[in-house]
């Protein structure tokens, strides 16, 4: 599996030691599902709706990514994390098998989100094109064919998913869906704000939920990762915040694409109980 491809082994023993907190929270996605989406809105709950506190830092800095080391930074992403005061925001786009087992001990609530592994897969290439410290995709066609195969950064999407899915029924997992979140964001930070025993008025989970937009968030330079240099996210290749609308993959897939990746998804995911949709 190419998901820490880089990593030497004494780097990954650290991250795979990492000590939890029983009180960490974790966020967890596959790439390009919606992390940094996901991350503004528990934020935006932790400090009860305040805008000025969500602004202080560029989202790539406010909360660390568990087993990421960014070429900008002068530590490592769980050094950060290690530093921090509770309670912390943990990031990580790990599959499930590879958490650290501190994590499971200390019984951390953990919130998932998934998307539709079409958009996923567009989005993927997209970051790929922008993101310098990841190998140039060629073309979509080329990187259309390692996503189906597993073979790019955190490996295969299907058994990401499939992985974090099964892990709920063990532990403290708020599993949520992409499309869900966008179709009506309302009730799904509802669900969130259940999960975490947290309760907010409604004008603040208004409140919430506009900050969080799309819209808003492309115009928020410590949400969009324009303050992020750009010999490391080069937006003039690609905005970070590019559509973010179920269903564009409509635009990239030809009918020959779409046939086939259904059938493959059709196989890879017989017998699982998860369902996604690839448009709202």
């Amino acid at each position: 599996m190419k998901s820490l491809a880089g990593l030497t082994k004494e780097l990954w023993d650290q991250i795979y030691n990492f000590q939890a907190k029983p009180d960490d929270l974790i966020l967890a996605t596959y790439p390009k599902s919606g992390t940094h989406w996901m991350q503004e809105i528990l934020d935006m709950i932790q400090n009860d709706g305040d805008v000025e506190k969500c602004k202080r830092d560029h989202s790539l800095h406010r909360h660390p990514f568990l087993e990421l080391k960014f070429p900008h930074k002068e530590k490592p992403d769980w050094v950060i994390a290690l530093e921090m005061s509770s309670p912390r925001l943990i990031k990580t786009h790990l599959p499930s098998q590879m958490i650290p087992p501190s994590i499971w001990k200390e019984n951390c609530k953990i919130v998932y989100v998934a998307r539709n592994p079409k958009d996923c897969l567009v989005s993927y290439y997209h970051f790929h094109r922008m993101a310098s410290y990841l190998p140039d995709p060629q073309n979509l066609e080329e990187f259309y064919e390692k996503f189906v195969l597993g073979k790019v950064f955190y490996g295969s999407w299907f058994d990401h998913v499939k992985g974090w899915w099964a892990a709920k029924d063990t532990h403290r997992i708020l599993y949520l869906f992409y499309e869900d979140i966008k179709k009506n964001p309302k009730h799904e930070i509802h669900k969130v704000l259940k999960f975490l025993e947290k309760t907010l008025s409604e004008d603040l989970i208004n409140k919430i939920v506009h900050h969080t937009s799309f819209d808003v968030m492309k115009d928020n330079p410590m949400a969009n990762q324009t303050g992020i240099p750009s010999h490391i996210f080069n937006h003039s290749i690609s905005n970070f915040m590019r559509k973010g609308m179920p269903g564009d993959w409509k635009n990239y897939f030809t009918v020959a694409q779409n046939e086939e990746f259904d059938k493959d998804y059709q196989n890879k995911m017989a017998g699982s109980t998860l369902t996604f949709r690839t448009e709202i």
